[in-house]
């Protein structure tokens, strides 16, 4: 879909890191971003789940050169050192970092009640602390080539949202990271945003978490009548990313049709 709406080659000659790249939506933007033209460093903790999408970018660049290269690289958003190392690698590789996107996240349902101290600390240090890390540790990067942040957020924090009090407290907590670094990166010509996906329906997330019954209520309250897809992320993470978008910061653009807005219609 991004080919039919955005000029061939938007992102060309830029280089972006891109957390929890390999799969699911930040895959979808990794190779979206890769096909507007920009060398990409997929990072994720495991490189099975990298490989393959790398693979995938780079066999299209072989007959394809406006395509970017992609690179696959192990790191734990939760190790300051190895993100260090991992943006070492990448500025090693393509000369410099100019975007990146945070999407490493983690996710299971839990009513609070039963929510453990180390399941509540695992998704806000993989989700939250995970975010700032890498940001923290590209931020001579991004300040040397006057670079952007794209923060994939989500709307569960809108409302009250049953079974997700972990991943709302962290996305909240992504949200207030987003607002703060754009304020005071500003001056440093850095751009910060952000995304909140709704319901993504091509997701491992939407299949593995949202039982069928309650998927087919939560379609009715959406008032665009669909659930969102992945390519539906992907063109807004182009249009943030590229000079369309070049006066806007600290901005959560909310993608889920307005079903956040109609929540408090679901039981």
């Amino acid at each position: 879909m991004s080919k039919e709406i955005f000029v061939d080659g938007i992102l060309k000659g830029h280089v972006a890191f891109i957390t929890g790249g390999g799969t699911g939506i930040t895959g979808g933007v990794a190779r979206a971003l890769a096909e507007a033209g920009a060398s990409v460093a997929l990072v994720s903790r495991k490189l099975e789940h990298l490989e393959p999408a790398a693979r995938a970018i780079n066999d299209a660049r072989a007959t394809n050169q406006n395509i970017g290269e992609a690179l696959a690289i192990a790191a734990d958003v939760r190790n300051f050192e190895e993100i260090e190392e991992a943006i070492l690698a990448t500025v090693v590789r393509f000369g410099k970092i100019d975007i990146v996107v945070n999407g490493a996240a983690g996710n299971f349902l839990s009513p609070a009640e039963a929510l453990s101290a180390n399941g509540f600390g695992t998704v806000v240090d993989i989700d939250l602390k995970g975010t700032f890390n890498v940001c923290r540790a590209a931020f001579a990067e991004l300040k040397e080539h006057r670079g952007q942040i794209l923060n994939i957020s989500a709307t569960l924090h809108y409302v009250g949202t049953p079974m997700q009090l972990h991943v709302s407290a962290a996305k909240a907590g992504v949200d207030a990271l987003t607002r703060n670094l754009a304020v005071e990166w500003g001056r440093y010509g850095i751009r910060v945003n952000g995304i909140a996906p709704g319901p993504i329906e091509d997701t491992e997330g939407m299949k593995r978490l949202v039982p069928e019954p309650v998927k087919e209520k939560l379609r009715k309250n959406i008032p665009l009548g669909r659930f969102g897809r992945i390519s539906d992320i992907e063109s807004a993470a182009l249009f943030l990313c590229s000079e369309a978008a070049s006066f806007i910061n600290g901005a959560v653009l909310v993608v889920d049709g307005g079903q956040w807005l109609s929540a408090a219609k679901f039981v």
